[in-house]
């Protein structure tokens, strides 16, 4: 069991107080929610262009697209015990950094230019959504009790393509328990470039792009694509944690094609009983008929030796125009929402939303609220989905992220890949005792913003002093900036702070990359971009 701040539904801290206050996960937790309810230092009383800002940034040596874990007294790393922010990059690095000072206490790199071990170019990929090169673009996992990092890398080796799967000592950065290990994987199947009876997994085309779990023992690793370029499916593997031996695999179409697991970075989620829950991408949807579920959402058990069972799916009854008009279910991530008490019919919930707007028409962003033990599966002939907990259509122009909760709302951020603006939004959960969402927001931001939408976090003391961040783009260039802002969690129409306010740009954040969580903890917040971290925090703080 590993500890972080957050879901406190699924994984209780650990009674060593230094590890309260870490970050070893996409989000915060496995259930996705992306709240730290033990931020004691940031508030909306402090948090203002005066008494916060920027207070230095780390130079790296590529893009960051994965959240900053942050491990709280580290002990045995460079000589000392130090608060660690730990960062990946897209030039196959992993940084160890003082958190306190941006001092890099150490840097593996899984680059060999003597022996031909590159990142991937993007030429190599015909694909320019990550450029120019590709290396770790997923959040690693940390094992607080085994001081563990686990990640992975994506190479090319004197012409070969290579994916491989590191447990590294958080201290020392020595490879354990045997690894790396090469990812490697054949299913059954009749699919898109299937040989044999047989799919087998493509390592140049698989883009590992959900945040790595660690759930009772078991890493469990998603891919996507890049692009949409052929040919590719959805898959996702379980490792032994302790011996990063493969324990199973499951593909998402392998009697079709496409159907990725992507969520615009999000982790695979997971409760406390090791079902495993995702959504899918454009793809091949025929249900049990074949075992192909493009734009649907899953749910794995994961079994105590690692082996994974589709248990159950959601599938939106227009499946087949989602498909058709490229609006992947799949570009947003799935949150588990706290249980309810006993009595309620659905105790146990989820939420997602994915592209669903038409191209140039928009207004088609669905919210589905889903009963985890029951997720419906597919309403052949409906026009719309009756048998899920609750469907919201029309409730942005599309999302490419995830959501986050606290305190009984459920926050979105805007952004819609079809040009066109949208706030970002907050809607309350549970507030009439019937375990649903408002109809509307509760809460809307005076701002609007532009694909890539935002991925919220929130931190808050508990159930006060909530504030909800956001990092926005200043353009969707790679010469442009990242922009942070900071919201009052109960009333999106306060904007806090946003680092462009303060003048002669002294609160400038990184270059450009998609789909940012910032990490806030202890006080600080930590922003990956484009050849850079950058650390806001109360000024005069250092």
């Amino acid at each position: 069991m590993n500890a972080q701040v957050g879901d406190k539904a699924d994984h209780e801290p650990t009674a060593r107080e230094s590890w309260l206050h870490s970050v070893t996960t996409y989000k915060y937790g496995n259930a996705r929610t992306g709240q730290n309810t033990q931020e004691t230092t940031l508030t909306p009383l402090n948090v203002n262009v005066r008494q916060f800002g920027k207070l230095f940034s780390v130079p790296v040596d590529g893009s960051v697209y994965a959240q900053i874990l942050y491990v709280s007294h580290l002990d045995n790393i460079a000589g000392g015990t130090h608060n660690v922010l730990f960062a990946v990059t897209e030039n196959d690095s992993l940084y160890a950094i003082d958190a306190a000072d941006g001092s890099i206490l150490w840097r593996q790199s899984f680059v060999d230019v003597k022996n031909g071990i590159l990142p991937v170019d993007t030429a190599d990929v015909d694909c320019k959504d990550i450029a120019p090169e590709i290396g770790i673009t997923s959040t690693p996992v940390i094992d607080l009790t085994t001081k563990t990092i686990y990640l992975v890398t994506k190479s090319k080796e004197k012409g070969s393509f290579v994916q491989r799967l590191h447990a590294l000592d958080l201290g020392t950065h020595a490879e354990k328990f045997g690894g790396p290990v090469v990812i490697a994987a054949t299913v059954k199947g009749n699919g898109i470039g299937s040989r044999n009876g047989q799919i087998t997994f493509n390592p140049l085309r698989q883009l590992n792009r959900p945040g790595l779990l660690l759930q009772n023992g078991h890493i469990v690793i998603a891919w996507g694509s890049h692009c949409d370029v052929k040919p590719y499916h959805g898959w996702i593997m379980s490792y032994n944690a302790s011996s990063l031996k493969q324990e199973a695999v499951f593909s998402t179409t392998s009697n079709g094609d496409e159907g990725g697991v992507w969520m615009s970075g999000d982790g695979v989620a997971s409760d406390a009983n090791g079902n495993l829950f995702f959504a899918t991408g454009n793809g091949t949807y025929d249900g049990a008929v074949a075992g192909d579920y493009g734009d649907s959402i899953l749910k794995l058990e994961l079994g105590t030796n690692g082996q994974l069972r589709l248990a159950d799916w959601f599938t939106p009854f227009n499946q087949e125009t989602l498909n058709d008009e490229d609006l992947d279910l799949g570009s947003g991530g799935v949150l588990l929402l706290p249980d309810l008490p006993p009595g309620y019919k659905h105790q146990h919930e989820l939420i997602q939303m994915g592209k669903g707007a038409l191209k140039n028409v928009g207004g088609g962003g669905t919210i589905y609220l889903i009963d985890r033990d029951d997720l419906g599966k597919y309403c052949a002939g409906c026009s719309r989905d009756t048998q899920i907990v609750q469907e919201i259509s029309g409730a942005s122009d599309g999302i490419w992220g995830s959501p986050a909760y606290w305190n009984g709302f459920v926050y979105w951020g805007g952004g819609s890949h079809f040009t066109k603006l949208d706030s970002v939004k907050a809607w309350s959960f549970n507030s009439d005792g019937r375990g649903l969402l408002s109809a509307s927001p509760t809460s809307i931001t005076s701002e609007t913003f532009s694909y890539p939408t935002l991925n919220p976090v929130i931190s808050a003391n508990g159930n006060n002093d909530g504030l909800l961040w956001l990092v926005a783009n200043s353009t969707n260039q790679r010469d442009g900036a990242q922009i942070l802002y900071a919201y009052d969690a109960l009333n999106l129409q306060r904007m806090l702070y946003n680092s462009n306010q303060a003048a002669n740009g002294r609160d400038r954040a990184g270059g450009v990359t998609k789909f940012v969580v910032p990490t806030v903890v202890n006080g600080r917040v930590y922003v990956g971009g484009d050849g850079s971290i950058t650390v806001f925090g109360l000024l005069g703080s250092r």
